[in-house]
């Protein structure tokens, strides 16, 4: 026993210096199996299970904890959404409501003042005073033989000048110094424009201003649009009935979708687009043909006015087949499909449509009574792009968002930047139809670049407090990449017209977004690019 006690402080003395050696001893001693030491572990496991598991139900009630509130945030912004929406529909409702609810009274006409009775002369009446001090009169007795009597001669249309204020860019559209189009309107009609403020008057033809599309008159372009509609059932009524016009109709339908799309930048290369363009032709020949024995229908359902038929014209009678005004319906869709879908992000895809739309609907044999059935195309551009027609609006509004063509995918509002992409295509899109040049055709344009110009003068026109976003993008998509065919047509006038579009206009915008921001950046890149200098 004596000879172990050395060995036993031996290995105390390890055991102090190492660890592992007195966990060991622990293990190895004598009292490893007693019911106290059990007790202690079981006392100390017990201690740490409890702490682990007040840790995890402390940090599972936080977890909850930030759960519920962040459902509860959730639901606080939906309400505030909610809220805010019925809010606007009841602010709009209530000033709809006042709008209807204000009556104008109207008094009643003057009576026509009774006329002065005639001052005699030696007991006979002599001749009236004249009415104007501008006009001229015919005397009548020993006068009139010294006095030539004379016609008033007609105004003569006022090009802009750079002294006029951008408020005041002439509605009429001056004289092209290249006349675009030398044939007189055939038909002897002048052709009304849309609802919009400041229609022109034309070099070829007069009529009178169309009001602005806050009287109260019927929106001509909105009813065609809906005979399109009323035309789409007739044909799926008569295809029911009419195998070979239901077999034949969807064909030509893709067929016509099929070549719109497939037009491309020309780029200087000639006939790029002959096929595309040679196959719709070829539909709407056929379809004019009426090999499938449509219907007829009376085109007046489509145009913007009564047609007389004219002398000389292709198509003279009071209907035409219904599959061939169909075909002209589907062809002016994708035109405007095509507009939308591509010319939103590349804007110079518009140009070859508007050629291909231009010299499509300018086809002698497509003509009704004299002139084209562009009317329909022009429908379909007044609804989706309502500010080339003059239509004003708030963005921040129902109401005026409907007025400026901001369109709705399932009930809802698109996204501001998915508007603004349509509009830019179709603000193209509208000029690449308008500025065609006819000078060396011997078909009619039949949108002449007049109402390019009448297009331009509604939107610069508009006062400053209803300036829109919209209309800015629409007015540069007009004018980028066509600047140069404008002042072709218009010269001088053009250039002054440019400068009130880009420089003044955005200068009297109420707020300077990125879109009013744009039309001077096209400005100083125009005086970059092409030295156009415009203020």
């Amino acid at each position: 026993m004596a000879g172990s006690s050395p060995s036993r402080g031996q290995s105390h003395h390890w055991g102090t210096a190492s660890p592992q050696r007195t966990v060991l001893e622990e293990i190895l001693g004598d009292d490893r199996n007693s019911e106290a030491r059990h007790r202690i572990l079981l006392e100390a496991a017990k201690r740490e299970h409890e702490r682990v598991r007040a840790e995890a139900e402390r940090v599972y009630r936080e977890q909850l904890q930030k759960e519920e509130r962040q459902r509860l945030l959730e639901a606080r912004r939906k309400e505030e959404e909610r809220i805010r929406l019925e809010e606007e529909l009841a602010a709009d409702r209530a000033r709809l409501n006042a709008l209807k609810a204000k009556k104008i009274a109207i008094p009643p006409p003057l009576p026509e003042p009774e006329p002065p009775a005639a001052p005699t002369v030696n007991g006979k009446a002599s001749s009236p005073p004249p009415s104007d001090n501008n006009a001229p009169t015919q005397s009548t007795g020993a006068t009139a033989q010294n006095v030539p009597v004379t016609k008033p001669s007609a105004a003569p249309i006022q090009a802009s000048t750079p002294s006029q204020s951008p408020a005041t860019v002439p509605n009429k559209a001056p004289e092209p110094q290249k006349p675009v189009n030398s044939v007189p309107d055939v038909n002897g009609l002048s052709k009304s424009t849309s609802p919009a403020a400041g229609a022109p008057s034309t070099a070829e033809t007069t009529r009178p201003t169309a009001p602005p599309p806050t009287q109260a008159r019927p929106d001509r372009y909105a009813e065609i649009h809906q005979n399109l509609k009323k035309l789409r059932k007739f044909m799926a009524d008569q295809a029911k009935t009419n195998p070979a016009l239901k077999g034949r109709m969807g064909d030509m339908r893709r067929e016509i979708r099929k070549s719109v799309g497939q037009l491309t930048v020309t780029q200087g290369v000639a006939g790029v687009n002959k096929v595309q363009q040679q196959t719709i032709l070829k539909l709407l020949r056929e379809a004019m043909s009426n090999q499938v024995q449509s219907q007829l229908m009376d085109p007046s359902n489509f145009v913007l006015e009564p047609r007389d038929p004219v002398e000389g014209a292709a198509h003279n009678e009071p209907a035409l087949p219904s599959i061939f005004l169909y075909l002209i319906n589907v062809f002016a869709k994708a035109a405007i499909s095509q507009f939308i879908n591509e010319s939103g992000a590349r804007p110079e895809t518009a140009d070859p449509v508007g050629i291909c739309v231009a010299a499509t609907l300018s086809e002698p044999e497509f003509l009704w009574r004299g002139a084209s059935l562009i009317d329909i195309l022009l429908a379909k551009l007044r609804i989706v792009c309502p500010v080339l027609f003059g239509y004003r609006g708030s963005e921040k509004t129902e109401q005026g968002r409907q007025r400026l063509g901001w369109w709705k995918d399932n009930g809802r509002w698109v996204p501001e930047q998915q508007h603004m992409d349509r509009m830019t295509g179709l603000g193209a899109g509208f000029a690449a139809i308008s500025l065609r040049n006819f000078a060396m055709s011997k078909k009619t344009n039949p949108y002449p670049p007049r109402e390019y110009w009448a297009a331009m003068a509604r939107i610069v026109n508009t006062p400053s407090a209803e300036i829109s976003n919209t209309q800015c993008v629409v007015l540069k998509a007009m004018v980028e990449g066509y600047e140069q065919k404008f002042i072709e047509f218009y010269g001088n006038a053009a250039v002054e017209a440019l400068r009130t579009a880009l420089i003044e206009f955005p200068a009297r915008a109420p707020q300077k977004s990125a879109a009013v921001n744009s039309l001077e950046v096209l400005a100083r890149s125009l005086k970059r690019d092409t030295g156009l200098v415009l203020g």
